[in-house]
């Protein structure tokens, strides 16, 4: 059997042309979209990480660039304008006629919050979420985190200057909500050289967390 290769697939959205790059696996059982940030594209350590190390597992990755990102902008478009986006991109993200979980890192984990329930995606990755601006943690978007409806897993980095692990609630009991920590990463997941634990080390953990997590997702 030969191995699916990756390639790009533009969709019009009426926010503009998105693009989707396909990393396929050769038997999926699901895909996972994953959107980027406010602060850069599909180029982010922890989106190429899974990229590269899922699909061997059975896991199509599917990596989304929003309508401002592939026009060049520098600036990302409002909140609702990201939602459109993505809400247009959901029937190709559907196409191969697999179970979608949504996902992103930061910005991107916000948007998947947002329009989970309402696309049916079979759950949530949430990526750095931005629990609150830095500094501000009155400013908390966590009923924005909890209200996604949808079975969902946090990776957060030991030092994310938007909202540390011990910000976030406990998981309890019967909860569809897990919550992993990346020790000594940052809100990009950069670990210090000095750090216990090497950058290596650090993406490892992403990606068999999600893994793990994607295995035993009732779908």
């Amino acid at each position: 059997m030969s191995t699916p290769t990756q390639h790009v697939q533009s969709v019009e959205t009426p926010a503009g042309e998105a693009r989707i790059t396909w990393h396929p696996a050769a038997r999926p059982r699901l895909v996972l979209a994953v959107g980027h940030g406010a602060g850069g594209g599909i180029e982010a350590r922890d989106l190429v990480a899974l990229a590269a190390a899922l699909p061997a597992r059975g896991i199509t990755v599917a990596l989304v660039e929003q309508p401002w990102r592939v026009a060049g902008k520098k600036v990302a478009a409002a909140p609702k304008v990201l939602d459109t986006g993505w809400r247009a991109l959901w029937p190709a993200l559907g196409g191969p006629g697999l179970p979608v979980v949504a996902g992103g890192r930061s910005a991107g984990a916000r948007v998947a919050c947002r329009t989970a329930a309402e696309l049916g995606a079979a759950g949530v990755l949430a990526l750095a979420f931005p629990l609150h601006p830095p500094g501000r943690p009155e400013k908390t978007r966590l009923a924005e985190l909890l209200g996604a409806g949808r079975p969902t897993l946090v990776v957060q980095g030991g030092r994310d200057p938007f909202g540390g692990p011990a910000e976030f609630p406990a998981p309890g009991a019967g909860d569809t909500y897990r919550l992993v920590e990346v020790a000594y990463g940052d809100h990009g997941f950069a670990v210090p050289k000095r750090a216990a634990t090497t950058q290596e080390e650090a993406l490892a953990v992403i990606t068999d967390a999600v893994a793990e997590w994607l295995v035993d997702l009732p779908l």
